[in-house]
């Protein structure tokens, strides 16, 4: 039986013996870049630190990596462009949007709304982004996992590296089976994803972000226009498209639970 401690209690935490357990705190991957590792040491070592020169991060060998981790089967979006078309000539793509990124010539695509129906009947929106933006959302993702990833505790399993849902049924139903807990609180943010304010998400950033050609292109991506399936495009003032704000694919939902939830998400 393990502890974890938060805000100077302990924590009883049993784990099921069904699956491999994982650390009490998930760190980075052994093959994450130098430059991310020491991102994370420099996070965990020191909560309120704010990092610079983030941007010059966004070079080829990072897209690169993070060509492997994008859904080839994905969707397109609104160019048409698949995986499959633009790997023809990867190094040669890959080199050109990172040439882009750092003259500051990158330019967000709009993003393709579709429908998906829902058990009740209705439908949920997606939102489908181009290509080349999921590929460089994928890559600032693993920039502000390095940072935000230190705050979580060892019993939040949403958006994390190594965890998910699967995970946290696992453990759930053994602590409530064996441990000391007896029952169950569950609750959801009505309309989060329509009702996410820009201004506010940006200024949580910059609690940690001192990189204006960062935080400049986040807010690219969600002042991206939406091409609904009629032709219209739409240009919301809050929220971002839920498809888009995937954790592997979005580089904003990882932050701002830690600071909204207190670090317990």
């Amino acid at each position: 039986m393990g502890k974890a401690h938060y805000k100077g209690k302990d924590l009883t935490e049993v784990r099921s013996p069904q699956r491999k357990l994982l650390p009490d705190i998930v760190g980075l991957e052994k093959q994450e870049p130098t430059s991310l590792r020491g991102i994370a040491k420099r996070a965990q070592a020191c909560k309120d630190h704010r990092f610079q020169d983030l941007y010059r991060l966004l070079d080829a060998s990072l897209l690169l990596e993070c060509w492997d981790d994008l859904n080839k089967n994905a969707a397109s979006g609104v160019d048409q462009v698949t995986a499959q078309a633009y790997e023809q000539d990867l190094i040669a793509n890959i080199q050109d949007l990172a040439e882009r990124l750092k003259s500051k010539r990158y330019r967000a695509k709009l993003v393709r709304r579709c429908y998906i129906p829902k058990d009740n009947g209705g439908e949920r929106p997606l939102g489908i982004p181009a290509l080349e933006d999921k590929l460089v959302q994928l890559a600032c993702a693993r920039i502000l996992n390095a940072i935000y990833e230190q705050d979580f505790l060892p019993v939040s399993y949403g958006y994390r590296p190594g965890r998910g849902a699967k995970d946290a049924v696992a453990d759930l139903g053994f602590n409530l089976q064996y441990g000391r807990f007896g029952y169950i609180v569950e609750a959801d943010i009505q309309g989060y994803f329509d009702n996410l304010d820009h201004d506010w998400l940006l200024e949580m950033l910059s609690l940690r972000i001192d990189d204006r050609a960062f935080l400049n292109l986040v807010r690219k991506w969600l002042k991206a226009g939406i091409l609904e399936t009629d032709g219209q495009v739409l240009h919301p003032v809050t929220g971002t498209p839920q498809g888009a704000s995937s954790p592997r694919s979005w580089p904003t939902s990882t932050c701002t639970i830690p600071w909204t939830c207190g670090s317990s998400a």
